[in-house]
């Protein structure tokens, strides 16, 4: 998987952070802490969380973590008076503030581009053909963190075929324009998606479903 955020690419299966394919070198350590604060984005993470996870059972002084967080912004073109990506939560902790969307390799290895995404205010979240999982877990790939979302809410499962919605005996449930979601649905553009309390759209690329969407929907009518 791979998430990008700006000119930069993070590599979590060569682990490697690049810019426009250049690579750029983070240390361990460094590499560790930039993917904790992207992946539970935009969350403000504390201290000593961030310690715990970067240093388990360890006892380590906070200027350990300061270093890092300067790894990081010095590898990212990041000053701190005037930060585009991480911010500090000052006597707190730190957060990943940015707009990233993640990408997902097919199995031929290479990363495909994605079909269709899921607004929600001014976030989107773009999807190329793979799962999807909706919910308030820091490893989703829809992740919206409201008290109304499950951990594992739903999913979109996007084929060659079209995109469907399922849920995933969440709490609140799941509505496809106004109705509760129970088993899979086949989604169209700008279908109005509730997760919990919370209002999405779906939309999709122009080329992407309209033929294969209209063969899908009318399997059950020549049955």
């Amino acid at each position: 998987m791979r998430i990008r955020f700006g000119p930069f690419v993070l590599d979590l299966d060569t682990r490697q952070l690049t810019e426009e394919d250049r690579e750029i070198h983070l240390s361990p350590k460094a590499f560790e802490l930039l993917l904790a604060l992207v992946v539970d984005r935009p969350k403000v993470i504390s201290k000593t969380v961030l310690q715990g996870r970067l240093w388990p059972e360890t006892f380590v002084a906070e200027a350990n973590l300061s270093n890092l967080v300067g790894e990081i912004r010095g590898a990212l073109g990041d000053p701190p008076r005037a930060p585009r990506f991480i911010r500090t939560a000052h006597g707190f902790g730190y957060a990943f503030f940015a707009d990233a969307t993640v990408q997902h390799r097919s199995a031929e290895g290479s990363v495909d581009e994605p079909r269709c995404w899921v607004e929600w205010g001014q976030r989107r979240f773009p999807m190329s053909v793979g799962a999807h999982v909706v919910g308030r877990d820091p490893d989703v790939e829809v992740r919206l963190d409201h008290s109304t979302v499950s951990r594992r809410h739903a999913r979109f499962v996007v084929t060659a075929n079209g995109t469907v919605l399922e849920d995933a005996a969440s709490k609140n449930g799941t509505f496809r324009s106004g109705e509760r979601v129970t088993s899979p649905v086949l989604l169209a553009d700008c279908d109005a998606i509730r997760i919990g309390s919370l209002l999405l759209t779906f939309r999709m690329r122009a080329s992407f479903g309209s033929t294969d969407t209209q063969a899908v929907e009318a399997t059950p009518q020549a049955s």
